[in-house]
């Protein structure tokens, strides 16, 4: 087997760092109390059995991740670009670290 670069592994590393990030923001948006509701309207939908919930990575959150990863890459000596993207591959934020190539 092909033993992978340094600047394979590390691309690699960041993007499964900036995956689990990502994953994390959505666990601990999944952990917090649901907003407000009107009491009648939930007891309502509960007793149908009509209730759900969504959740979304935030913009904070997705930024946060980002620039952890672009952290990671800069310790690593990388110029990379990270792209944060929601659930269905829509993107939430893009960042390019200083020096990265339009190609990152």
């Amino acid at each position: 087997m092909k033993k992978l670069s340094l600047r394979t592994r590390v691309l690699t590393g960041t993007v499964a760092a900036a995956a689990i990030a990502g994953t994390f923001g959505v666990v601990s948006a999944n952990a917090a109390a649901p907003a407000a509701a009107p009491a009648a309207a939930v007891k309502a939908d509960a007793a149908n059995k009509n209730l759900t919930r969504s959740t979304h990575l935030t913009i904070e959150a997705a930024t946060k991740a980002a620039q952890a990863t672009l952290d990671a890459a800069e310790k690593e000596n990388q110029r990379v670009s990270v792209a944060v993207v929601d659930r269905n591959g829509n993107t939430v934020v893009t960042l390019r670290g200083d020096g990265a190539g339009p190609q990152s």
